[in-house]
């Protein structure tokens, strides 16, 4: 009642943002009265001990070894999931030091957590909510979550930075209000604000993002928030628990819970999991006191293992993000959209040196395999074009990659009305212990890892100490420093580039990669043969990421390398050679490394967006190409198919080659062909090539290398014309 008294207090005259800026901090300052007489709503501030013993510092136990103990050891606390939350659960129980178990039915970090806008943000638009609806609870959880945005950016320096975000403003009363907001914003942040955000002229925001639509525009606001690299910095936390103890194993389901009668209450209480090692098909079980459900999207299924009553709280959403060309957005600058054409957020960023856009927020079905649809895709190209130049001309055939993350959204199963939303997340414990923590953020996985493993210790009785996490540094921090890389190049001859994403991917372990790395033969760089030329992963990586249990072809190119992320074609080409890497490393058969280089093929066409761009070319049935069109192209596709049979074939491509001095080896020609190759039979038709040329002319096929290729032969040989008498020295 006193509450609700509080908000009439600060309804006050008027509805713009500075009045409701103050109607908030009068409502603040009220709660921040009543915590400090009840400790209800509190931030708790931990630093972590300087010194905790981490049995594995010098060396992780290899997954064998970790299948082992969590055959034979019973522990405090096993947690079923390996994403963000489930690690970061992980850490705390085990510098908590209590003996704990993780397992992971598919990789660590294979599901939402490395599919995420790789921002770490309190939340521009739940600040915006709270704000206008004086909603306390929102506030906080943009405190905390800004909280603990400083707090990941200071544990892994390496993996994590500032970025500046423009909000691009098109109507002049946006900017006092978009300002207002902004500087709430920093103002709740308080002493952990990256860095002040500033209001800038059309002029300026022009010359810092020049590809920004410039029509109507009167200025922007910039502001800062965290950028990581989700998947890396998900089996940092990982490998930082198992360094401390915990044993961890991925590839590991859980088939169903274990139970056992208290003699006390005669209920059966949660005692651990039977598990399966998905590669080898053994089964067994590891014994635990407390199990943690930290699953995400698939929450409910692991409930439904405790008790076939459970309702599912569970409310998937699927958001799917695109990757573009690098040349789309300023190298230090990303953008805001604050209000798409349906009312959605979608950010447009810089990442790993190409440029992410999205998201999107439709309802979804739980699958371990999502997949981005074409809609969706179209709708995040739509709105860049709306905030972009009309210079710069946005194509579907850009796509380099597109995926879809499913996003946990929750009710409270303890709240009246199951059908509301939860905005943040949730720790429930079922009546036989099992403890579930569902929702949240990306951002706040460490706050929700500590309030869980607090609710296990209170419900279990667990000898706990006190959470250590706020300020523990993860993998790779370390010796971590920003001039790292040039150690690299200079101690072991490393390319620039190969060794700042060293330096960025692994911090302190950069080296460990980099004595791994092979000698090139050649006289720069000395080491460190590329996976593909136009990106910086080397062929040692792929051997340094065995030791950070990958299993799969799969787990190099999506986690512990970015390549499926960043450009899916790039990834398919780097395939064959990560395979014979790993099979020689793990003693794999003929016929496992055909089902590798299966599986993973079909992870990019089905995840990664590779069927969206192929059917490109497939749906072009409609030809765009008038006559005059229509007759170039046949006579560029007639100077490669010189016996007019209807189709050209690698063979004819190398004696055009030949021809002009251009030499490419066989092995990139067959690929070259492969990616227009709808029907597959290793021979392009005429048909299939103006199909090609029709859809690079709509902009739904670009960089097609096949085009660019038999363009620019086909100059080359216009340039020398037919060589005559004269020239070539009379005749008789």
């Amino acid at each position: 009642m006193a509450f609700r008294k509080a908000l009439k207090r600060t309804a006050v005259i008027g509805g713009g943002a500075a009045a409701t800026l103050f109607g908030l901090s009068q409502l603040i300052e009220y709660r921040k009265k009543q915590t400090t007489k009840t400790g209800l709503v509190q931030l708790t501030y931990v630093a972590a001990e300087a010194k905790l013993r981490a049995p594995f510092a010098d060396g992780l136990p290899s997954r064998q070894a970790q299948l082992a103990t969590l055959k034979s050891k019973d522990f405090d606390v096993l947690v079923i999931g390996g994403g963000a939350t489930g690690v970061g659960c992980a850490l705390d129980a085990v510098t908590r030091n209590l003996n704990t178990a993780l397992v992971e039915r598919n990789d660590f970090s294979s599901g939402t957590s490395s599919r995420s806008t790789k921002l770490i943000h309190g939340g521009v638009r739940y600040l915006q909510k709270a704000i206008m609806k004086l909603d306390y609870e929102q506030y906080m959880m943009v405190k905390e979550a800004l909280h603990e945005r400083a707090n990941l950016l200071e544990i892994a320096p390496h993996l994590s930075a500032p970025l500046p975000i423009m909000l691009p403003v098109y109507k002049w009363w946006q900017l006092p209000y978009y300002w207002a907001g902004i500087k709430m914003y920093d103002l709740v942040a308080g002493i952990q604000c990256l860095k002040t955000s500033y209001v800038l002229s059309k002029s300026k925001a022009l010359e810092l993002f020049p590809m920004l639509k410039k029509d109507k525009l009167v200025g922007a606001i910039v502001y800062y928030d965290g950028q990581h690299n989700d998947a890396r910095m998900n089996l940092a936390i990982g490998l930082t628990a198992a360094r401390y103890g915990a044993a961890m194993a991925n590839y590991t389901e859980v088939i169903h819970l274990l139970k056992k009668k208290d003699p006390q209450t005669g209920m059966d209480n949660v005692c651990g999991a039977h598990c399966r090692d998905v590669l080898t098909g053994e089964e067994f079980d590891v014994k635990a006191k407390c199990v943690i459900n930290a699953t995400g999207p698939f929450t409910d299924s692991v409930r439904k293992m405790d008790s076939q009553e459970n309702q599912n709280i569970c409310q998937p959403s699927a958001g799917v993000h695109i990757v573009i060309p690098g040349y789309y957005s300023p190298d230090n600058m990303g953008l805001l959209d604050p209000a798409t054409s349906d009312g959605r957020v979608i950010f447009f960023l810089p990442w790993e040196k190409m440029t992410i856009a999205g998201t999107t927020d439709t309802p979804t079905d739980v699958t371990a395999h999502p997949m981005p649809g074409e809609d969706d895709i179209n709708f995040i190209l739509r709105e860049v074009r709306n905030y972009l130049s009309p210079d710069v001309e946005v194509r579907r055939g850009d796509v380099l990659a597109a995926w879809s993350g499913i996003r946990p959204l929750v009710t409270d199963p303890n709240s009246k009305d199951t059908q509301s939303i939860c905005r943040n997340h949730i720790v429930s414990i079922s009546d036989s212990g099992l403890v579930t923590i569902a929702g949240g953020k990306w951002t706040t996985y460490r706050s929700m890892a500590e309030e869980t493993l607090d609710a296990a210790i209170k419900r279990h009785n667990l000898p706990a100490e006190e959470c250590k996490t706020v300020g523990l540094m993860l993998e790779g921090s370390k010796g971590w420093t920003p001039t790292l890389y040039i150690r690299l190049v200079q101690d072991y001859g490393l390319e620039q580039e190969v060794a700042q994403h060293l330096a960025s991917t692994y911090g302190g372990k950069a080296y460990d990669v980099a004595k791994m790395a092979h000698v090139t033969g050649q006289r720069w760089p000395i080491v460190g043969k590329r996976l593909v030329s136009e990106f910086p992963y080397i062929e040692a990586e792929v051997l340094y990421a065995i030791k950070e249990y990958a299993c799969t072809a799969i787990d190099i190119i999506a986690r512990r390398t970015r390549l499926g992320f960043l450009n899916v074609q790039a990834a398919d080409e780097a395939l064959p050679r990560i395979v014979q890497i790993m099979a020689k490393e793990l003693g794999w058969s003929q016929e496992r490394k055909t089902a590798e280089l299966e599986a993973a093929k079909k992870f990019l066409y089905t995840e990664m967006g590779y069927r969206s761009r192929s059917e490109q070319l497939i749906k072009t049935s409609e030809m765009t190409l008038d006559n005059q069109e229509v007759a170039r192209y046949k006579k560029r596709f007639q100077m490669f198919d010189k016996d007019r049979k209807g189709f050209i074939t690698t063979v004819d491509l190398q004696q055009v080659l030949d021809s002009i001095n251009v030499q490419i080896d066989e092995n990139s020609l067959h690929e070259i062909l492969n990616e227009v190759d709808v029907n597959k039979n290793g021979q392009i038709e005429i048909d299939e090539f103006l199909k090609l040329m029709s859809a690079v002319k709509k902009g739904q096929v670009s960089d097609s290398r096949l085009a660019i290729l038999m363009k620019s032969a086909e100059e080359t040989l216009d340039m020398r014309g037919p060589v005559t008498v004269d020239r070539s020295g009379g005749g008789v």
